[in-house]
């Protein structure tokens, strides 16, 4: 029903025929203002519709969006999982590897002159079997790079080739593991660096390293090891007295320790 037929139904029945003039205006007025209304409901329904099918239009363009990001994000998941077990069971593979590796540096040395015997391993020398066990080590390296095992693995490399003279490997493998990211492992490798560096006479650069560790310790490397260490270098690059100095803050710092009863002992060469 139109706005004029529901004003005829309310208002005729109310006034006389007299009165055409005043229901003329007033139905006039009304009419406007139920255009007015109708045309505001009109406008906002077109804008309710218009949203309506904005956001209708929304979800069907970004629907094959939405199901694609849905999809990468599986894929993602499906991904990082994959790749994790792939990591595990590779580490748990590197992990037996690296544990061959260790007993091989383990093995016993026979005496000069004594056969090997099949039932029990050994090496004829420490140049032997430090060859064999970076060998093995190595070995580690190049099959499961992405490992943790596999920079304790780099770790012994530098071990085994200081053990064999071969400075330069030795350097490059302690420098790689120091730059990694497990500050523990990182500091030992520095000590072993440091303790190469003394060993070729590069006084100033095991110092460095020393002091460096005693400033930042960790677990695997305390502030008395490293200063033990350091009063080592002080000693070989014979400067006593640098070396006694530590060596008393050592026994001032840890009584009653092992670190003590070392610096002690040293302190007692010194004199």
């Amino acid at each position: 029903m139109s706005g004029t037929a529901r004003f005829d139904a309310r208002v005729f029945s109310l006034i006389n025929f007299q009165n055409v003039g005043l229901v003329a205006a007033a139905e006039g007025k009304f009419v406007r203002a139920e255009t007015r209304h109708q045309l505001k409901q009109d406008k906002f329904s077109k804008v309710t519709i218009d949203a309506a099918e904005a956001t209708a239009q929304w979800s069907i363009e970004h629907r094959s969006k939405l199901i694609a990001g849905g999809i990468a994000l599986a894929v993602i998941v499906a991904a990082v999982v994959g790749i994790w077990y792939y990591l595990d069971q590779q580490d748990q593979k590197a992990g037996v590897d690296l544990s061959r590796a260790l007993r091989t540096l383990n093995t016993d040395i026979r005496p000069a002159g004594t056969p090997a015997q099949l039932d029990f391993p050994s090496f004829g020398s420490t140049k032997e079997r430090a060859t064999e066990a970076r060998k093995q080590f190595q070995a580690v390296i190049d099959r499961y790079p992405h490992t943790h095992a596999a920079q304790v693995a780099r770790y012994f490399v530098g071990r085994t080739s200081a053990d064999l003279g071969d400075y330069a490997a030795a350097d490059r493998a302690f420098q790689e593991v120091a730059s990694a990211g497990n500050d523990d492992l990182a500091a030992l490798a520095r000590l072993a660096l440091a303790s190469v560096y003394r060993s070729q006479g590069r006084f100033k650069e095991a110092l460095d390293i020393y002091k460096k560790l005693t400033e930042k310790p960790t677990v695997s490397v305390g502030k008395a090891t490293a200063l033990l260490e350091e009063a080592a270098t002080y000693e070989a690059s014979k400067q006593p007295l640098e070396a006694k100095r530590i060596y008393e803050q050592v026994q001032k710092e840890n009584p009653t320790t092992d670190a003590a009863q070392i610096a002690s002992a040293r302190l007692q060469e010194i004199k």
